[in-house]
């Protein structure tokens, strides 16, 4: 990339699976998956990317990308002289009809070395705008990942099992630990309990199925641990602000 003079390009790329990357680039990235998911982490927090997301990364910052799908993802990269660093190093907002219209458009820049007119950088100075504005309020979708070794192995534990009737007790005996001592880590280093996580985790995973598969709402809510359809429903709208149906939606939209 060192070698595009450029001041702003974008690109669009299929991936397959694949377990956690590094990513580093030289310029403010903004990430936005057109159709399936990806996992991103930087200081431990984690978010996923759906369609209905972008993620905007100031650049120079490293971030861990999982890709737990296919997914496609639309690419636009800023030159750090083309426009203002973002307001954090890593902001995943939800983006609105503009952003993904903008977003759009500006996938018809994908050739480099092809010159720039006044209308191409009228919209890329627009998209730019729309989503830093965006970054000044980021998702709440999101996951503290903990700092010590015991707490990060019962996310995984308990993110492995969330269709399962676990108990806390027993993640906490698998890490190595008294219950009331994974407890107070849990809040120490999450801010919150582990019924709370898990919750969160549940949520983050129907995002990923909303996204990912054709599959009911209702088998979504069955798939990520819960029995009653209008408890899920609730826990996602708490977190999201949306029914699971009605952030599906803007899937669609996104696609269109």
């Amino acid at each position: 990339m060192d070698g595009v003079n450029r001041p702003v390009f974008s690109f669009v790329r299929d991936f397959e699976p694949a377990g956690a990357q590094q990513l580093c680039v030289d310029r403010h990235y903004l990430l936005a998956a057109s159709h399936g998911v990806l996992r991103l982490e930087v200081d431990g927090t984690s978010w996923s990317l759906p369609p209905a997301r972008a993620a905007l990364i100031r650049a120079g910052v490293s971030i861990d990308v999982t890709i737990p799908q296919p997914v496609t993802t639309a690419s636009v990269l800023f030159s750090t002289t083309f426009v203002s660093p973002p307001p954090s190093k890593l902001a995943v907002v939800d983006l609105t009809p503009l952003a993904r219209a903008l977003i759009t458009e500006c996938s018809r820049w994908d050739d480099e070395d092809e010159p720039l007119d006044d209308y191409a950088l009228a919209m890329f100075r627009a998209l730019a705008a729309a989503t830093w504005a965006l970054a000044e309020h980021p998702s709440p979708a999101r996951m503290p990942t903990g700092r010590s070794m015991e707490v990060r192995r019962a996310l995984a534990l308990t993110t492995d099992r969330l269709a399962d009737d676990v108990r806390f007790v027993d993640i906490a005996r698998e890490v190595g630990l008294a219950s009331r001592s994974l407890a107070r880590r849990f809040e120490q280093e999450l801010g919150m309990t582990w019924s709370a996580a898990r919750r969160r985790l549940r949520v983050l995973r129907a995002i990923e199925q909303l996204a990912g598969t054709e599959h009911s709402v209702t088998q979504i809510a069955l798939d990520v641990g819960y029995s009653s359809l209008s408890a899920f429903q609730s826990a996602f709208r708490d977190l999201i602000g949306q029914s699971p149906s009605e952030y599906r939606s803007g899937f669609a939209r996104s696609a269109a």
